[in-house]
């Protein structure tokens, strides 16, 4: 019942209407004491709507079957700048972040590992043509490098004095890479297309930290620092 009723605000098209259906006939048959129980997950419970684009099931079954069977697969892409594409690929991994589905990929034509948003894969369809795996790289982190940093103008790397997993607490997987410096600090590598919005989320962590790179980061973080400063003289005056 819980999967089922987490599966109602899912990122697959079609799934929450699916979902809806199975929970309205598994409710009717289970027993009074778990109806209650159910009914109160139910009542209790409010969805917050989100914004991520859902995929057609159909895209993700035909991706998944081109990477368990070791074929490649051509399809039409749409990027960021809304630019079409096509894109012959050896698919390896899909890997869902729980907002969005990935595809992990080695594109042909560049001869490269790729990430390709599920979302803006269309019309795939396997070649037919089979292919062996060159390195493939561990997908889950290979996304989780792509999107945390990678498509943003500015990439930081910074010493954090905190545990990694305390950092991790408050940084997800989709906004930064954390890796374990000591037993006290870690290092931090996240991106995003603003300098200014750079500086203010790591002074949101709440710990000591020192900016590796880049250097405009700095020169931000000092600016930010002039700027909350004459803020607090002129509030506690």
């Amino acid at each position: 019942m819980l999967s089922l009723r987490t599966a109602t605000s899912h990122t697959v098209t079609g799934i929450a209407e699916t979902s809806l259906r199975a929970l309205a006939k598994l409710e009717r048959v289970l027993p009074a004491r778990l109806r209650q129980r159910t009914a109160a997950l139910r009542l209790a419970t409010v969805p917050l709507a989100g914004q991520a684009p859902t995929v057609d099931p159909d895209v993700l079954t035909v991706i998944a079957e081109t990477c368990q069977g070791l074929h490649r697969l051509t399809f039409r892409y749409q990027g960021r700048d809304g630019a079409a594409s096509i894109r012959t690929v050896e698919p390896h991994r899909l890997v869902h972040t729980g907002r969005r589905w990935y595809l992990v990929a080695r594109d042909e034509d560049r001869d490269e590992w790729r990430t390709f948003r599920a979302d803006r894969v269309y019309d795939p369809q396997p070649t037919g043509i089979r292919f062996t795996p060159r390195d493939p790289p561990d997908a889950a982190a290979f996304v989780a490098d792509s999107i945390a940093a990678a498509p943003y103008r500015f990439r930081a790397r910074v010493l954090v004095r905190a545990p990694a997993h305390v950092v991790a607490e408050h940084v997800p997987p989709t906004t930064g890479i954390i890796e374990a410096a000591d037993q006290e600090s870690c290092l931090l590598t996240t991106g995003a297309d603003s300098l200014t919005l750079l500086a203010m989320h790591l002074a949101m962590l709440g710990h000591d930290f020192t900016v590796l790179e880049p250097a405009e980061l700095v020169e931000e973080l000092g600016v930010l620092a002039d700027r909350l400063g004459s803020a607090y003289r002129a509030s506690a005056a």
